[in-house]
């Protein structure tokens, strides 16, 4: 197994890709904490538990830096060590740049920019200790290539790639790798409210003909948790069938 006695920390872990990621890393035997504002996050730690895996749910809103600190905390005290953390969470909140209100903006920011910081910034000192440690980001082609009506979440996406970058370079050192994952337009309930009409133009754009699933995602979180990636830091890998901007 890849992750054999390895500890995860998953922000959204809740649902859609995040939840996907978690199952995949119980089956290659990691322990898992879901970290989620969502009680969803409960359902899918019962789940493993009852499949035999070790799963914990902790109730966390990652915009609030003390919630993160109360995170490692309770992940530390169930299993005792934190070895990758998936800065998975993310809402969006679209509107045109001359319809975008304050709150709109802010809270894209505060979740999915502040909320990656505050998490990677709460587990960094753990796994410094430890001298080692994964750090996967997620992005999105949005953060490479912008999307209409997107921009609070293009700069939340763009701001993650280069926190990446930056982080890279200070936890290297450390033993700590950091990477960003920048998916394509996925089926999660997060594309649930997209036109159809939208949809089929995405996958217009894509050579592969589709959209990407939570599980090709996941596969790519899990390859960069495991010895395979021992050697990638600071990439950017885009899970995106070959999307054409």
């Amino acid at each position: 197994m890849r992750l054999k006695e390895k500890v995860a920390v998953i922000t959204g872990g809740g649902r859609g890709i995040g939840k996907e990621a978690a199952l995949l890393y119980v089956l290659e035997g990691a322990s898992v904490v879901l970290a989620d504002v969502d009680p969803c996050a409960d359902d899918v730690a019962g789940e493993i538990e009852k499949s035999g895996g070790q799963a914990l749910s902790v109730r966390c809103n990652v915009s609030d830096s003390a919630d993160c600190q109360a995170l490692v905390e309770r992940a530390v005290d169930r299993f005792g060590r934190i070895d990758i953390l998936v800065n998975n969470a993310g809402i969006t909140r679209d509107g045109r740049l001359v319809k975008l209100t304050d709150e709109e903006f802010d809270r894209v920011i505060a979740v999915n920019l502040k909320g990656t910081f505050n998490a990677t910034r709460a587990v960094a000192p753990l796994m410094i200790e430890q001298g080692a440690g994964r750090v996967i980001n997620v992005s999105s082609v949005v953060g490479l290539y912008g999307n209409f009506g997107q921009t609070n979440y293009a700069a939340t996406k763009s701001g993650v790639i280069g926190m990446t970058k930056v982080w890279a370079r200070e936890l290297g050192p450390k033993g700590i790798t950091v990477n960003a994952v920048a998916p394509g337009f996925i089926q999660t309930e997060m594309t649930e409210t997209v036109p159809e009409k939208v949809l089929d133009l995405m996958r217009s754009k894509t050579p592969l003909g589709r959209l990407g699933t939570a599980r090709d995602v996941a596969n790519i979180y899990l390859f960069l948790a495991s010895r395979e990636a021992s050697y990638v830091n600071g990439a950017v890998i885009s899970v995106d069938g070959g999307l054409i901007p």
